[in-house]
């Protein structure tokens, strides 16, 4: 058997890479870009009540993908409002403060990074996810690549070639099945420095509830 196919059409079978499982949020970016697409006059009322319905129950990036191929590419900002998502988003920097993008900020679909002795952060913990896939085009110098990688976050740094420079990848503990939202692709080179791929930092609290319950004597 050639493998079964999707509802995108493609093929799937023992060699093809897992599907990724879309969530709550991503359901509700594209319920939100298909009413923006209806309001701006590019879909009909019978388009968007066909197309809602698929959204709320698809089950893979994949399927949600399909009903929004054919629009305008936009992300939903924190206030509601419609963003353009950017095909490449360049960041430039020699001998100067640190680069940080943190906070709710909207993925491109590459990412380069041309940086020379600056301290760069991509924290993706509250990030808006585009895509499936980010892909970032490194060529660094000197100091710190940090990217702070949220449960569902993949990261792939076989692509990236390091010079004379040191490597740290901690992986957040996650249940075997649990959902890929985002693979992130290193590729390029960082010389000297490091890199550092780090789940965020627990809070006080979540430090407080992970610590071992005090001894007891009259146990």
């Amino acid at each position: 058997m050639s493998g079964e196919i999707s509802p995108t059409g493609k093929h799937s079978g023992p060699g093809s890479p897992p599907e990724l499982r879309a969530s709550h949020a991503d359901r509700d970016r594209v319920v939100d870009v298909l009413r923006i697409a209806a309001g701006d006059g590019l879909l009909t009322a019978d388009e968007l009540d066909e197309r809602l319905e698929l959204a709320l129950s698809a089950r893979t990036m994949s399927e949600l993908a399909v009903l929004t191929g054919d629009l305008p590419a936009v992300s939903i900002a924190a206030d509601g409002t419609a963003a353009e998502v950017k095909d490449v988003v360049r960041i430039e920097q020699v001998f100067s403060g640190a680069i940080e993008r943190t906070g709710r900020w909207v993925l491109p679909r590459r990412l380069e990074l041309a940086v020379t002795w600056c301290d760069v952060k991509l924290d993706l913990t509250e990030a808006v996810v585009t895509q499936d896939t980010l892909q970032i085009d490194v060529a660094m110098a000197g100091k710190s690549l940090t990217l702070v990688t949220p449960p569902g976050v993949v990261v792939n740094v076989d692509g990236l070639t390091l010079v004379h420079c040191k490597l740290r990848h901690r992986r957040m503990r996650t249940s075997p099945d649990a959902p890929i939202t985002l693979r992130v692709e290193l590729v390029g080179q960082k010389a000297h420095g490091k890199v550092v791929v780090r789940p965020p930092r627990r809070t006080f609290r979540q430090w407080l509830l992970r610590r071992p319950a005090p001894f007891s004597a009259g146990a």
